[in-house]
């Protein structure tokens, strides 16, 4: 490629570093000359392979952990359009003219995005330090042979006590997203029975460790043939977050039950979160559904819109009752609700932000996105809808944030 009269190409494979560019999948799209040299590897080797298939952990060493932190680390940067500068890492490399032997090295990793024209991420730039190799080759400059080797000696026994932190770290955060799990599948059970109405919920944690339970959906049976749907995104992650979460998914619960109406509901919600400490700027969204009129009643407390897929296949988003998150006013203001009609056989899809919003992008592109799957999948069941929009809408390396998402057949 040239710009300029500068052929990018050539500096590429002239930077010192070394240097490869990955698809979002992980496989090696180019590397540099300086890559080559430092792997020990020739471009037919590597280039249009998977990565970890030409650089595997060592399988003799059970502690070995380069393969998962470097791969955690690749589709973070996929995932999210954010670079990622690794600490420094131990990931031994096999000897390609000996097989089974595996030289012990460190690298320290700098992973960046490459983005295309409609910023999104294209490519996975893979910058790399071999500092073993660093070392031996400048040994005269750090004061004689003696030197050299005790500052190797120090750097080795300080990346393999940084290598146990790591791994006891991620040991630990393991073990606590196991418990966030855990609360956020105790606090989020399956849907009860909703008349002749099919209804399908999904909840897909965030990638990271303890990035999970802000988010939230409840179904409950109202009297007089009507069901009420609701969602929700409490600001932060964690066990904290959970904490909260739970606190006013049962509050909404029980309003809606009692109160005239979404708007109503979203009111006793607004003044109890002001007593709740990290609810605000909760975001939230109360449907009502009457079967015998066959209308959506709604009012929406800064969450995104539900989407009501019609029987005609036509998509409507429901966006005339919006107010802001909970807690974002100076004083308590009551809210508005809106109205919307629907035939036999619609959907009504409610979400949270993470299936539709995107860094650098619009949510009116993410809100397209949405329509768009429903437009060509909406006349499947409620299980399998519910599954293809997380598929399709979902980046494949998994999200920054937690997605909840209901749908309901009317």
């Amino acid at each position: 490629m040239k710009h300029s009269g500068i052929d990018y190409e050539a500096v590429f494979q002239a930077l010192p570093a070394a240097a490869a560019l990955l698809t979002t999948d992980l496989v090696y799209a180019d590397v540099n000359e300086a890559y080559l040299r430092a792997s020990g590897r020739t471009r037919s080797q590597i280039v249009g392979r998977y990565m970890f298939d030409v650089f595997p952990d060592n399988p003799s060493d059970p502690a070995a952990s380069g393969t998962r932190n470097l791969q955690a680390s690749l589709l973070r940067v996929a995932a999210t359009g954010e670079r990622d500068a690794m600490a420094l890492q131990r990931y031994d490399v096999e000897d390609p003219d000996r097989p089974g032997r595996w030289e012990e090295r460190y690298w320290s990793p700098v992973n960046a995005p490459v983005v295309d024209a409609d910023g999104r991420v294209a490519l996975v730039l893979h910058r790399v330090e071999e500092v073993t190799e660093l070392l031996r080759a400048r040994g005269g400059r750090f004061g004689g042979e003696d030197r050299t080797r005790a500052l190797e000696a120090e750097l080795y026994t300080r990346a393999r006590e940084l290598q146990e932190v790591n791994e006891r770290l991620r040991r630990a955060h393991a073990r606590e997203r196991e418990v966030a799990l855990s609360l956020q599948s105790a606090m989020l059970p399956a849907p009860g029975p909703l008349g002749r109405h099919r209804g399908a919920v999904r909840y897909q944690p965030s990638v990271g460790s303890l990035n999970v339970c802000g988010d939230w959906y409840d179904l409950a049976e109202l009297p007089g043939g009507c069901f009420a749907v609701a969602v929700g995104d409490v600001v932060g992650h964690g066990l904290t977050a959970a904490g909260v979460m739970g606190q006013l998914r049962s509050a909404l619960s029980a309003a809606v039950r009692v109160a005239d109406g979404p708007a109503a509901a979203l009111d006793a919600l607004g003044l109890y979160a002001r007593s709740v400490e990290g609810a605000e700027s909760t975001t939230a969204l109360q449907t009502v559904i009457d079967c015998d009129s066959r209308t959506v009643t709604y009012s929406s407390a800064g969450h995104p819109p539900p989407a009501l897929l019609h029987a005609d296949g036509t998509v409507e988003f429901l966006d005339r009752a919006t107010d802001p998150p909970l807690g974002a006013r100076f004083e308590h203001v009551p809210r508005i609700q809106a109205e919307a009609a629907f035939s036999e056989g619609a959907t009504l899809v409610l979400y949270t932000d993470g299936l539709i919003e995107r860094r650098r992008e619009d949510i009116t592109t993410g809100l397209n996105r949405l329509a768009d799957c429903l437009g060509r999948h909406g006349q499947a069941d409620p299980d399998t809808l519910a599954d293809t929009l997380l598929a399709e809408l979902i980046p494949p390396g998994g999200n920054t944030d937690d997605t909840a998402l209901v749908v309901v057949r009317l």
